[in-house]
């Protein structure tokens, strides 16, 4: 725990930081959440770091400070900054059409909507470009058993990556036989453009995006317990899953291929890592790409990355019956949220911070008029069970004082 002296030299009031904790407690004594961790740096230093509960409640394991996290959707900020490294040297243009590097993409039909079948389409009104699968708006979307004719189709077809025995060709192959959502450009629709994304790297790059991740990214950053694979030397600190049935927690039966090696190397979706490396990551977004031993990204692309793409918010684009952030006031840029405008969006925050989170309830954010970052590691799914980001958002806020 930082002193509070540390606290106050930062700008946090340390009764209301302790607000935090005493949150983190109730989560876990009223069985909503078995553990979390919430890491608070501004300046560049540690102004709140705690670690509450159980990484797994059946064995009594605790949360530490190497518990490895399922961090899901986190994982998109990786790969998008991936596919800009490789646009900065100069492989593409982020308005060229996807097809160009994936012919199959050119072929694509689009789903006519409301109450027609799978196989009412239309052409394509114009290419999907890469520009389209960073800002969502693309027209991939995320399969739904109960959603519409085509998110049924996504579930049907076993599009959700991490199929056994699968391998990103295969998969981008079955996606490439259903039609799209909507028009490229039309709306936003959060969905499986970044495991594209993960692909088109693998395939500008000529390695696996697991490869690519670790010499480009993770080993710059001293991100060493960050990958697609938990191995077995590793599998004891890695946390337990668990969903919400009702007012508690039930554990989710583990079948995460990081048991035998995952099939599939999910640019959506499919990381683990643990807080430190995720702070590392986060720490060399606030600094707009650069890290101590050189930069991942120029400082003018990163801007270009944490700005709004949308013209307006989210809300104003269609939305999404799913996502990791709310629409109002929000928008996105290339890899993750942007928030507009605070009043809007009803929530403590300052215009330009950034923000993504994953499926169990992780999440983080970085603010530079406050030269701060927040995380948070869980592992509750789905992310919506609780306002738990939102709630946080509150109490870090509210400790700011100067």
């Amino acid at each position: 725990m930082t002193d509070r002296d540390t606290q106050k030299r930062l700008g946090f009031d340390p009764a209301r930081l302790a607000r935090i904790e005493r949150w983190m407690a109730d989560h876990v004594a009223s069985g909503r959440l078995p553990g979390l961790a919430v890491q608070i740096k501004r300046h560049g230093v540690l102004a709140f770091s705690e670690r509450i509960g159980h990484s797994d409640v059946e064995t009594d394991a605790p949360v530490s400070a190497d518990t490895i996290w399922r961090i899901y959707s986190m994982t998109k900020p990786v790969t998008s900054l991936a596919i800009m490294m490789l646009y900065e040297e100069g492989h593409f243009q982020l308005d060229q059409p996807v097809a160009d590097f994936i012919p199959d993409f050119a072929r694509l039909p689009v789903w006519r909507g409301g109450d027609h079948n799978l196989h009412a389409t239309n052409p394509l009104a114009r290419p999907i470009t890469i520009h389209d699968l960073l800002t969502h708006q693309s027209g991939l979307v995320y399969g739904d058993p109960e959603g519409n004719v085509v998110e049924r189709a996504y579930t049907e077809a076993g599009l959700d990556f991490d199929r056994p025995g699968d391998c990103m060709t295969e998969a981008i192959g079955r996606l490439c036989r259903l039609p799209l959502a909507f028009q490229p450009g039309a709306r936003w629709g959060y969905g499986l453009s970044t495991d594209v994304l993960g692909h088109l790297v693998e395939v500008i790059s000529g390695n696996t995006l697991g490869a690519f991740f670790k010499s480009r990214i993770f080993d710059p950053l001293g991100m060493r317990d960050t990958d697609f694979v938990v191995p077995a030397a590793k599998r004891a600190r890695l946390a337990a899953l668990y969903e919400r049935e009702g007012a508690r927690i039930r554990r989710v039966v583990d079948t995460d291929d990081n048991v035998n090696g995952m099939a599939i190397e999910s640019g959506g979706g499919g990381l683990y890592s643990t807080m430190d490396d995720y702070q590392a990551f986060a720490s060399m977004l606030l600094a707009r790409g650069r890290t101590p031993g050189g930069r991942l990204v120029g400082r003018k692309t990163f801007d270009l990355m944490a700005s709004n793409h949308m013209g307006d918010d989210l809300a104003s684009r269609g939305q999404s019956h799913f996502s990791e952030t709310t629409f109002e006031g929000i928008g996105f840029g290339l890899g993750f949220s942007v928030m507009l405008d605070p009043q809007r969006a009803k929530i403590p925050g300052s215009p330009g911070e950034f923000a993504w989170g994953g499926m169990a309830s992780t999440a983080f954010w970085v603010d530079p008029a406050e030269q701060m970052t927040v995380i948070l590691m869980t592992q509750l799914i789905p992310s919506s069970a609780y306002a738990l980001r939102r709630q946080l958002r509150v109490l870090s806020y509210a400790a700011l004082v100067d």
